[in-house]
């Protein structure tokens, strides 16, 4: 890494640098477990979070404007880069699935690498990803799966948040491990209670002595005849002194764990980024700014760590266009008119605020303003009252 010594401005590698690569070791591999991909694909509440939020994620394009540093790597234009983007990141994928693939893997990774071949991008499974530090540049590459490596100008990273390591994030689902592992052993009880029969336990008792050649007969033709998985239908009839007895007091309900689910999908979904409201579905008056909070603060975060990969390795002012997100719409709305006010009081020209607002400039409006009053004109107050010819008929 490099920093600049202010009594000279001599660019300088890090003196740290060593030290942090040596605690961070070598080669960094991924620290997702393959609990989180179970859980994905086993709990609904994973796989619905984790899908609204790629979902949101991949629906956002992107618009570049002018080069504001040299970046990784020289000689994209601005254009290809947008194409890039927006339209076709390589021969072999759409764009929504080239964004759905790298979302994903912040998820439930909480890493992305995207490799540049010079002409498109392409994903690399993040768990498949070795990051090899260097005592000097921070990186030195990256290797996949032990077999290819990349150099540090080939592929660009961006990650989640993670309180071990400065180069690899964390899964958000780490976070919700155990809710998700008392859900896992929720629904695997409830499945063996339906492959053992689902019905309350029982006693024969009988007041004479049976053999063990009985017993065995007994249960056998219990189990053969009177299994709830084949109906359960026919009655049995109990003689020579045999009498149920029930052991089990539990019913269906009690097996649902309703309210324990609910308390620990809430807990998941919060770790996630989601407010809970919006998967309970109804009219309900709080959809509406929980939706908004979505995107604020779970949706656009996550963009930004993209953007500004984006911005480093290619060099160019990248954004996400938002006007397509009806849940942000009152807030440029604000926007629009903080800067019409800005406008119309002379503070700043039209082509600034058009800047700002990302529009292309125009060549006649980079004149200020000037607010009239009601007298008259603001830049000279003297032209102010009735028409001059008005005045000489008086």
């Amino acid at each position: 890494m490099k920093w600049y010594d202010p009594r000279t401005w001599v660019e300088k590698d890090n003196p740290a640098q060593y030290i942090i690569a040596r605690d961070e070791g070598t080669d960094l591999s991924t620290n997702a477990t393959t609990t989180y991909l179970h859980a994905f694909d086993r709990l609904e509440t994973v796989n619905r979070g984790v899908n609204m939020i790629v979902s949101a994620c991949s629906s956002l394009d992107y618009d570049v404007k002018d080069k504001k540093i040299e970046g990784t790597v020289v000689g994209v234009r601005q254009k290809t880069l947008t194409n890039l983007l927006n339209y076709q990141p390589n021969p072999y994928q759409s764009t929504h699935d080239f964004r759905v693939n790298i979302f994903t893997d912040f998820l439930l990774e909480g890493n992305v690498f995207i490799y540049w071949d010079g002409a498109y991008l392409y994903h690399l499974p993040a768990n498949q990803v070795v990051i090899e530090t260097d005592p000097k540049t921070f990186v030195r590459g990256y290797t996949y799966n032990n077999e290819v490596f990349f150099k540090p100008n080939e592929v660009f990273h961006f990650k989640d948040l993670s309180s071990t390591s400065i180069y690899r994030g964390t899964s958000r689902l780490a976070a919700a491990a155990r809710n998700m592992a008392i859900l896992h052993k929720m629904q695997t009880f409830q499945e063996q209670f339906f492959e053992n029969g689902a019905v309350m336990g029982m006693i024969l008792t009988s007041e004479n002595t049976l053999s063990q050649i009985a017993k065995e007969r007994t249960v056998s033709n219990w189990i053969a005849k009177y299994n709830p998985l084949k109906g359960a239908r026919k009655p049995i009839i109990l003689d020579s002194g045999l009498k149920p007895v029930n052991l089990s007091q539990e019913n269906f309900k009690d097996m649902d764990f309703d309210v324990s689910i609910k308390t620990h999908d809430t807990k998941i979904l919060k770790a996630l980024g989601v407010p809970p409201l919006l998967l309970d579905g109804g009219n309900n008056a709080n959809i509406s700014p929980n939706l908004r909070l979505f995107y604020l603060e779970t949706v656009m975060p996550i963009v930004a760590r993209y953007v500004s990969a984006l911005e480093r390795f290619f060099g160019y002012d990248v954004a996400p266009v938002t006007t397509n997100v009806s849940a942000l719409q009152p807030e440029l709305k604000d926007v629009a008119a903080y800067y019409t006010t800005l406008v119309n009081g002379g503070v700043i020209t039209p082509n600034e605020a058009r800047v700002e607002l990302r529009y292309e400039a125009k060549p006649s409006s980079d004149e200020l303003r000037v607010p009239a009053n009601i007298a008259g004109s603001a830049a000279d107050p003297s032209q102010g009252g009735a028409p001059r010819s008005a005045r000489n008929n008086e």
